[in-house]
């Protein structure tokens, strides 16, 4: 069988991968935003997580049930209704919410917070597009004036919630928090935030009032055994985004290695390091041609496999004709289009030309320890 270039399937994936980050900047996130509401800050600066729920975007929550169940209870509170997670970075806090947005939409919660929506607030966003004075704080409190009108039907998820403080120290003018704590109190507004031990004592909890209005919930990293649970629960996702299969063994071994990364915690860093050595082990299965004539090929896996790749052509190019229909006049929409059919015509004649191994390729405790090597080294 004859090979073909390694380098022009690199070209095709490439362009596929820019082609979809183009898409998501051009529309703004605007498929996962809030839909059906016509208030711009809401559409501009948030992402609708129970949408994203329903679409089965989110990744699968393991082991957070507790801290989950926490969380719903506070929000069915009368009063001081918002919760904040407090835990330090990678340990979860977000998947937490992301927990709470999947129950929402199975409509495994109370009565309360039934057919409620969560949205997860952009605040870099939102604070790094400001150039004048008082700039932040207006559009944050159009941000609550959108959201009270809607009737108490949004959750706000504020990551990095202590940004508020820093961002209304360094504007000099009315502080943020203020325009917030007046609808936290009525419960007009209603918010879970999420930052760190550290950022809370510096920013949060000097201001009493602002402490007051939120219910602390405590997020520590987990064990290893939780970690392991919690990676074996979500490996399925990268099995099949990265092509490869990731033994139990492996996930141990990424737990234990991930020890000598000593800033980062469980079971983020794990997960990272699983995440880059499947990428790692993927590309090099793909594209190393001696390595996939060595693990032995069939002409049925091969058109498999380039059956898939067309198949995630097709569904680009389908999204940039929609893209199209809402900007009629954008030449970069058409250029790209026309790019994308050039590449799949490429893909049909070059079908039987194509290599892919029997067996998915194996993320094995060396192409771990390797990830951890080079992260250490750069560290050094």
């Amino acid at each position: 069988m004859e090979s073909f270039s390694p380098t022009a399937i690199i070209g095709i994936v490439l362009l596929i991968g820019a082609a979809m980050l183009w898409d998501r900047s051009k529309r703004g996130g605007k498929s996962s935003s809030i839909r059906g509401v016509g208030s711009s800050m809401l559409q501009t600066y948030t992402r609708d997580l129970t949408q994203d729920a329903t679409k089965g975007t989110l990744d699968p929550v393991i082991g957070r049930e507790e801290e989950i169940e926490r969380v719903v209870h506070i929000l069915s509170r009368r009063r001081k209704n918002n919760p904040l997670l407090l835990g330090e970075p990678g340990v979860g806090k977000t998947a937490i919410i992301e927990g709470l947005a999947r129950r929402i939409h199975k409509g495994y919660v109370p009565n309360t917070l039934k057919g409620k929506r969560v949205l997860a607030l952009d605040l870099t966003g939102m604070i790094s597009g400001t150039k004048y004075r008082g700039e932040f704080e207006k559009r944050m409190q159009q941000l609550t004036s959108e959201i009270e009108s809607m009737g108490r039907q949004i959750v706000l998820f504020i990551d990095e919630i202590h940004m508020i403080e820093q961002a209304s120290g360094a504007e000099g003018s009315m502080n943020v928090s203020d325009i917030l704590k007046p609808a936290l109190a009525r419960g007009d507004l209603q918010a879970v935030g999420a930052t760190t031990w550290k950022e809370y004592e510096q920013f949060i909890k000097p201001d009493d009032a602002l402490n007051r209005r939120f219910q602390p919930v405590f997020v520590g990293e987990p064990t290893e055994e939780d970690s392991f649970a919690i990676l074996r629960g979500i490996k399925q996702v990268y099995e099949t985004f990265h092509g490869v299969e990731i033994p139990d063994e492996t996930l141990r071994s990424a737990i234990t290695l991930s020890q000598s990364i000593k800033d980062r915690f469980l079971p983020d860093k794990a997960l990272d390091l699983i995440d880059e050595a499947a990428a790692k082990v993927s590309i090099e299965a793909t594209f190393s041609h001696a390595d996939l004539k060595e693990q032995g090929l069939t002409e049925g896996q091969i058109s498999e496999r380039i059956e898939r790749e067309k198949k995630r052509l097709k569904d680009v190019i389908n999204e940039l004709e929609e893209l199209g229909e809402e900007f009629p006049n954008e030449l970069e929409i058409e250029k790209a289009e026309r790019a994308l059919a050039r590449h799949l015509k490429q893909l049909d004649k070059t079908e039987a030309l194509a290599t892919r191994t029997e067996t998915l390729p194996k993320v094995t405790t060396e192409a771990i320890q390797e990830v951890v090597d080079q992260w250490n080294k750069k560290r050094s």
